[in-house]
């Protein structure tokens, strides 16, 4: 399986408490490449976007687009993650996803063309509403080929839309159903096609049935996706295990793949919710690798170490953009980080976010919350419940804040059509204060768990004397 190995949770409005629509990703890479998080102003942008580490290359519209942007810190604006763009537009990108091989066979993958590395610069400036997200990746699959498999989230204030490519030229988008939520574990998902409803590459189905990629009924995954006996274990049980965190009431087989594309949740979800997803890792089972001390366990967990970051893109109608769009976003494995909010009306973060390289750096935020996990992994049981707590305290006292900041700024929003001035330095303010206070308890960890181990180490090396 590729590095680049995410879990993707999609949620619909009428499926979370508070209304909202979310979005989220792990991005699964290696725990040395570090992300950081930049903002780019409206205006004149890059004429061409040249890819540093692939031979795609293409034009660009004169003009962007502001935008935020968590990306790899050693590809400034080239290797986008997750972000919002100033229409309140929220891009997610990407989920690798893999086509079989006979679809390769006849339309194989294009080395120029887009990959998953270039796709997010290119495309969220550039768009308005999630639906001309989808259409302007669809068209650039089409024009330049893809590099690789891989699926991207779309939104906006009205709608959530996914999209997933096959094999070279050829790609699916639906939109989320409100009362639905959907998970995706390295592999494509789709079934049904709806021309009416959906959105596609215009030969999809005429093309896979003129090659006999599918029997009777079109079906997506039968005709573009691959299976494999890897699926098992590596894609299979993430998407059991989220379904089952959701929807208890409903029992499937972690080994066969025919779980529902979109579910219904037994009660309505929350942020909350989506946070403990993306830190669980088959809690308190035999297949939890932490609590048994097994790197060796064949079910691939949601939560691994080399996972860069965690963003959950949150869109909450009716409120001004600056606050209605959230990015909570953890740096590194999940399970041991904290989520920090980062609002789409902020223009800048403390100068430790934007730093980042693969190596170690006291000036790096990435860097500061990886080496609490690296101590925490040392002796997880003994040292997971110490960063756990520390984290889960910080989080509550920060959401208490955030209460009071959106109240404080919808106040001062009262009778204006744009957010004034003050409001907005209100939000960058806020953000500031606890961007900054997170790497201080990110810090104080880190000395506590060295200590501990270094007391751990002496007891097991002392060489007791007479």
């Amino acid at each position: 399986m590729t590095d680049e190995a995410c879990t993707m949770i999609i949620v619909g409005s009428k499926q979370m408490a508070d209304g909202s629509m979310i979005s989220a990703r792990s991005d699964d890479s290696r725990a040395i490449r570090a992300t950081r998080l930049a903002w780019y102003p409206a205006g004149k942008g890059p004429e061409e976007f040249v890819a540093l580490d692939r031979p795609f290359r293409c034009p660009l519209p004169p003009t962007r687009r502001a935008f935020s942007a968590l990306e790899r810190a050693d590809l400034p604006y080239h290797w986008g993650e997750a972000g919002f763009n100033d229409a309140g537009v929220g891009m997610s990108s990407t989920e690798t996803i893999f086509s079989k091989e006979e679809v390769l066979a006849l339309d194989p993958y294009v080395h120029e063309g887009i990959a998953e590395n270039c796709v997010f610069q290119i495309v969220l400036p550039y768009i308005s509403t999630a639906r001309e997200g989808v259409l302007r990746v669809g068209g650039l699959i089409e024009k330049y080929g893809s590099a690789e498999g891989f699926g991207i989230a779309f939104m906006d204030e009205n709608e959530t839309w996914y999209l997933e490519n096959a094999g070279g030229h050829r790609w699916l988008a639906k939109k989320m159903p409100e009362d639905k939520y959907f998970v995706s574990g390295n592999q494509g998902r789709y079934r049904e096609y709806d021309p009416k409803e959906d959105l596609a590459s215009a030969d999809l189905v005429e093309w896979a049935r003129e090659h006999k990629l599918f029997t009777g009924k079109f079906d997506f995954h039968e005709a573009y996706c691959l299976e494999c006996k890897n699926d098992k274990s590596y894609n299979y049980p993430r998407v059991w295990y989220l379904q089952h965190m959701f929807t208890p009431s409903v029992k499937t087989d972690v080994n066969v793949n025919d779980f529902p594309v979109y579910q219904k949740a037994d009660r309505m979800l929350t942020v909350e919710d989506i946070k403990k997803a993306f830190r669980s890792h088959y809690n308190g089972t035999e297949h939890d690798p932490y609590l048994h001390c097994n790197p060796k366990e064949p079910y691939r967990p949601i939560s691994i170490f080399r996972t860069i970051n965690t963003h959950i893109l949150q869109v909450r109608p009716g409120l001004p953009k600056e606050i209605g769009r959230l990015d909570y976003m953890a740096e590194g494995m999940a399970d041991l980080s904290v989520y920090l909010p980062l609002y789409q009306g902020v223009t800048s973060y403390p100068k430790a976010y934007g730093v980042g390289r693969k190596f170690s750096q006291k000036s790096s935020a990435y860097w500061t919350f990886r080496k609490v996990a690296a101590l925490g992994m040392t002796d997880y049981n003994k040292f997971a419940p110490i960063i756990k707590k520390r984290y889960a305290k910080f989080e509550a006292d920060m959401a208490a804040s955030q209460t009071k900041l959106e109240a404080a700024f919808l106040k001062m929003c009262k009778g204006h059509e744009d957010a004034p001035a003050e409001a907005i330095s209100l939000l960058q303010k806020w953000s500031d204060k606890w961007l900054t206070k997170a790497l201080g308890v990110a810090s104080d960890l880190e000395e506590k768990l060295f200590t501990e181990l270094t007391k751990d180490i002496e007891e097991n090396y002392y060489f007791h004397g007479a």
